[in-house]
């Protein structure tokens, strides 16, 4: 046979009722010229040393890797910019941001208290039942957080963690009983916005009654030669509070009594040789964003108000 002969009726059709398979692989131009090797014609190929196929000119082969490069290149920056689109999407905050603020000094006011009668005696858990703290909570379980509610600026889980962190600064500052007596002063500390550690540790060290480094503004501290505590028991009484006072910026006011039983420090111990000793504490705190990410706070105001409790005193006065 000479070649391939078509049926009279014309082409048959393919066996299984289908589309030829084959129908759907165009060889287009573009996919001619991308080809590495092409075929001699047959006059080429009637030589003694003539080959099937040759290779394209470099020329054709390096502008094609040329236009692969391109279009690799391209793909890349593509999907840099998309990523970067999107980490910037997922980390930036529906809340507007506020500008960097540097944490102020602390300025402290001291108001010493003088009973209005006779200071009484007695056993810690005898006074602590008496009138006016009686009612009292104990220890942590008095400073009691409000409910927290979103601001413009801040989300509820925010002003939770702001209100967490001045409760841990009470805590410390106002109950720790290493604390109290002068054996330590890193747990307060930590706490603090790093702009104010100076100040805190120049009042620790060498307190001042100027406004600005009296150590009663950062903590509660019983001199040793004085006084120490009968019992590591403190009765609590007091409320927080909080408000965005400006854009990105969160205040949060604690004012609470804290009531102490403590001794004279003469080496003696008797059962009943212990008195109450009051201290009111009114501290504002500052918070932004870098604060709360921070995990620190910054104590702006300390009014406190201290003096032993007599039977009829009144500790809100």
């Amino acid at each position: 046979m000479t070649g391939r002969s078509e049926p009279p009726d014309g082409p048959l059709e393919n066996a299984a009722g289908g589309e030829d398979e084959y129908r759907s692989l165009v060889f287009d131009e573009s996919f001619v010229r991308a080809a590495r090797t092409q075929e001699f014609s047959a006059r080429e190929r009637m030589g003694e040393d003539a080959r099937a196929v040759r290779t394209l000119p470099a020329a054709t082969a390096s502008a094609r890797g040329r236009g692969s490069g391109r279009t690799t290149v391209a793909l890349v920056v593509l999907i840099a910019v998309a990523f970067t689109l999107a980490v910037y999407n997922g980390f930036r905050s529906p809340y507007p941001r506020s500008a960097a603020r540097q944490a102020e000094p602390l300025r402290t006011t001291l108001v010493p208290l003088a009973p209005r009668g006779a200071v009484p005696g007695g056993s810690p858990e005898r006074l602590y039942t008496s009138e006016p703290v009686a009612g009292h909570g104990t220890g942590a379980a008095g400073i009691a957080l409000p409910a927290a509610r979103r601001t413009r600026s801040f989300s509820e889980s925010q002003i939770t963690a702001a209100l967490a962190r001045v409760k841990d600064y009470l805590v410390e500052s106002s109950l720790n009983p290493d604390v109290l007596t002068g054996a330590v002063r890193r747990p307060v500390e930590q706490l603090l916005d790093p702009a104010q550690r100076a100040q805190f540790e120049r009042s620790m060290s060498s307190p001042a009654d100027d406004g600005r480094h009296a150590a009663t503004g950062w903590v509660v501290r019983f001199d040793p030669q004085w006084a120490e505590l009968a019992t590591p028991q403190v009765r609590v009484e007091g409320a927080l509070s909080y408000e965005e006072e400006a854009a990105g910026v969160l205040r949060v006011v604690s004012d609470h009594t804290f009531t102490y039983a403590v001794r004279p420090a003469d080496g003696t111990r008797r059962k009943d040789d212990a008195s109450l000793f009051t201290v009111r504490r009114e501290l504002h705190f500052g918070f932004d964003r870098e604060d709360l990410r921070r995990h620190r706070l910054e104590v702006r105001t300390a009014n406190v108000q201290a003096g032993p409790l007599s039977c009829s005193a009144d500790t809100a006065a």
